[in-house]
């Protein structure tokens, strides 16, 4: 049986001395007597896990909508891709990989219904508001709108796990809150996530993208991660069916980038002379990322990804109905606040009517926004 102790005392002697650690937490913002046998970074992860709005993941799709098939990957799916990818590379570095599975498990908790296109119409209803951003409002999730301890608002998660999930995205124009240290670089934990994330992306896009046919092998030719890949299959398994094949392609990219991920990391520790986190933390540069040439063929697949898939006709129609089905629901709920749940009308008090109605179309998963615009917008649908 092993004890917080315990485990903290084996992170020290485990764990690469410019990790986080667990014991040099700077803890919590509202004080909790600490856990018997878990770490403050293993209870961060449990109560990402048991929130409402990592539940709802589950319903937030990533391209496709929620109706259009059980195969195609969620937020959900993707937060658990992308904390398998994020802990296996954490694991080769001798990084935290419990910090690693929380950031991932939490970057998305934020996020619209219907994907980026939620988001960009969303963003654009509250331009004079503030506007609106999935990776702060993920932040906003774990701070104040999950409700399920008396004592605060809020998961009353670590500081290291609100930094890192502030600095996640940081865009020109919103600078980062004094209380998470603006001019720190971000821990090395949270770097790592951050392309993990990237990875996971474009993996499953692309397989999402073969198995709803909106692109095919022939078209991939001229992709060298592709090319190379797909080679490789070709020779290591030749009786592979043609859908084995591209499977496993799509595999041996995921394999591909994150070895040269963990490779070229080790190497970026080194000559920039990162020994504690206290060089994390000075340090003008990321430190975690690719090599040139593998950064080169990432950009190209990801260009690839937007010019055949997310300009494809068929998502460009669901991305515009799934822009007007926000910009609907946030201007009927901003006309008349009695049609939100009470809740959320005694928020509008105490965080003005826009912000209180964003908070509130930010948490729907794809089906309820459809049902409510049904309910709002359809002159016999049953209101209930």
């Amino acid at each position: 049986m092993l004890t917080r102790q315990q485990l903290e005392e084996r992170e020290e002697k485990v764990l690469a001395p410019y990790a986080a650690k667990c014991g040099r937490s700077r803890g919590r913002r509202f004080p909790e007597p600490e856990h018997a046998y878990r770490t403050a970074f293993q209870r961060d992860r449990d109560r990402v896990i048991h929130s409402a709005a990592f539940r709802r993941l589950e319903y937030k799709t990533q391209v496709f909508l929620n109706h259009e098939g059980d195969y195609y990957r969620t937020r959900l799916t993707h937060s658990m891709e992308t904390a398998q990818i994020a802990r296996s590379a954490a694991r080769a570095l001798a990084l935290n990989e419990d910090l690693c599975e929380v950031l991932a498990l939490a970057h998305d908790l934020g996020h619209t219904p219907f994907g980026h296109s939620g988001q960009d119409a969303l963003n654009e209803c509250m331009k004079d508001h503030g506007g609106f951003e999935h990776n702060v409002q993920s932040l906003r999730v774990v701070e104040v709108l999950e409700t399920r301890y008396p004592q605060f608002a809020g998961l009353n998660l670590t500081w290291e796990t609100r930094e890192s999930m502030r600095k996640h995205t940081v865009r020109p124009g919103k600078p980062v809150e004094a209380e998470y240290e603006p001019t720190w670089q971000t821990l090395l934990e949270n770097q790592l996530v951050d392309v993990a994330d990237s990875i996971a992306y474009d993996a499953h896009d692309l397989d999402d993208g073969l198995k709803a046919g909106l692109i095919d092998d022939p078209a991939l030719r001229g992709v060298r991660l592709w090319c190379e890949a797909s080679a490789a299959v070709e020779s290591a398994t030749p009786q592979a069916t043609s859908e084995q094949r591209l499977r496993q392609a799509v595999r041996r990219i995921i394999d591909t980038e994150v070895t040269d991920l963990i490779t070229t990391t080790d190497r970026n520790l080194a000559r920039l002379g990162i020994r504690t986190v206290e060089d994390v933390r000075r340090c003008s540069e990321r430190v975690v990322g690719f090599s040139p040439e593998t950064e080169a063929r990432k950009r190209e697949l990801q260009g690839f990804l937007h010019a055949h898939v997310y300009r494809h006709h068929r998502v460009v129609v669901m991305s515009e109905k799934a822009k007007r089905f926000i910009r609907s629901l946030f201007d009927a709920y901003v006309s008349n606040l009695d049609q939100l749940p009470p809740r959320f009308r005694d928020w509008a008090k105490e965080v003005g009517v826009h912000r209180a109605v964003a908070d509130y179309i930010a948490g729907m998963t794809d089906r309820y926004a459809q049902d409510e615009v049904r309910r709002l917008f359809y002159p016999f649908e049953t209101v209930l």
